[in-house]
């Protein structure tokens, strides 16, 4: 169902502003899984200029990989080749490396943690083909104000604590076991109990070479251990937070994701069309069978186009998107109760439309899934 005009007031603060209350409620990361951006990445190094809601607090060149790009795309580039973890973006950093070069992506909290909160921090990562080191364990500093450091090497305590009245809570996540899987992601997660002042987190190795225990892989470029990142999560911990992701809930365990807008892989468009491909029905027929399995779950879509045509056009064209998602969802079985939809034509882009392969990552259809239901917002 289509949020009618009788709830165009409501239903445009939770589409337009309203994802980020949701988002707020559960994931405090904006921008998890790195899909807005600023640009599609055309050369390395400039994840701090591409990406929207991230940064980089030293010199380290991190970069940014998206399906968009030809020279910095997804699966495949300088690195090795990966798909997402989810949607069709991700960040590659170093995090050992010759001299102690290091490589960071920093983001501020929608919200600051609220003291004796537990929170559970995740995020997925891989590690480069051409890699010929891995690491256990990743470190996260989160901080009551922002750091800019001009270095490329680690970030040590004595840079945390030259910016005068900056409270600190670091952790690690991993250790376990090295991280050396080149194929599958691996979920890293750390659960804590916030001191009441932490906004900004920071994501890397916080440690010297001689200081961070690591495995070689066989190879000998000498290039240092290079990790992709993706879907970062925090949020509050199970039994803070109903919504709370655990490795225990079928959300995570599928690969999907409460409260996070995602974009189908294969749920793609020609231009000026809105017929669903071989891809993307076999990619709605695994949402599906996901949602049958999990009836307290809610399914809202939205669908977009290229920047092509008038904007009344284009938003006639992002409905009927929409409504082909829901009738070959209807079709499989959905209840039509559980899906509500809203188009938005070219107004959301996720890549460039100078390219042709800018304007077909933006001819999609996106969804989020959630236990309540949409209904609240929309009716």
């Amino acid at each position: 169902m289509r949020f009618g005009s009788g709830a165009s007031a409501g239903f445009l603060i939770l589409a337009l502003v309203g994802i980020s209350g949701l988002r707020a409620q559960g994931n405090l990361i904006p921008n998890p899984g790195f899909e807005a951006f600023v640009k599609c990445p055309d050369y390395l190094g400039n994840f701090h200029g591409d990406v929207s809601d991230w940064t980089c607090p030293t010199q380290g060149s991190t970069d940014y990989f998206h399906r968009c790009s030809d020279q910095m795309g997804s699966p495949s580039n300088f690195n090795g080749s990966q798909e997402p973890r989810e949607g069709q973006a991700y960040a590659g950093l170093y995090v050992y490396a010759p001299g102690d070069y290091r490589e960071y992506i920093s983001t501020r909290l929608r919200e600051p943690l609220r003291e004796g909160v537990r929170y559970e921090l995740s995020f997925y990562v891989s590690l480069s083909e051409r890699s010929d080191y891995a690491i256990s364990e990743f470190g996260a500093l989160l901080a009551s104000a922002p750091l800019s450091v001009p270095i490329k090497k680690e970030l040590s305590k004595r840079h945390w604590y030259a910016r005068e009245g900056n409270a600190f809570h670091f952790l690690k996540a991993g250790g376990h076991d090295f991280l050396g899987d080149t194929r599958e992601w691996v979920r890293l997660a750390v659960t804590f109990e916030a001191l009441g002042a932490e906004r900004y987190l920071i994501l890397g190795n916080f440690s010297a070479n001689r200081q961070t225990p690591v495995r070689k892989t066989g190879r000998s470029s000498n290039k240092g251990a290079y990790y992709y990142i993706d879907q970062v999560e925090l949020r509050r911990a199970a039994g803070e937070d109903p919504l709370a992701a655990t490795a225990a809930d079928p959300v995570a365990r599928e690969g999907f994701s409460l409260d996070s807008l995602q974009a189908f892989r294969s749920v793609l468009f020609e231009f000026d069309t809105y017929s669903l491909s071989g891809p993307g029905k076999e990619e709605l027929q695994s949402l599906f069978s996901f949602l049958r399995e999990n009836p307290d779950l809610h399914l809202f879509l939205g669908g977009h186009t290229d920047a092509r045509g008038t904007n009344a056009y284009n938003q006639k064209l992002s409905d009927l998107r929409c409504q082909a998602v829901v009738s070959y969802l209807k079709q499989l079985g959905l209840d039509g109760q559980r899906i509500r939809w809203e188009g938005f034509g070219a107004s959301r882009p996720v890549a460039g439309n100078d390219t042709e392969a800018g304007r077909r990552a933006n001819r999609r259809v996106e969804f989020l899934i959630r236990r309540q239901s949409f209904a609240a917002e929309g009716e």
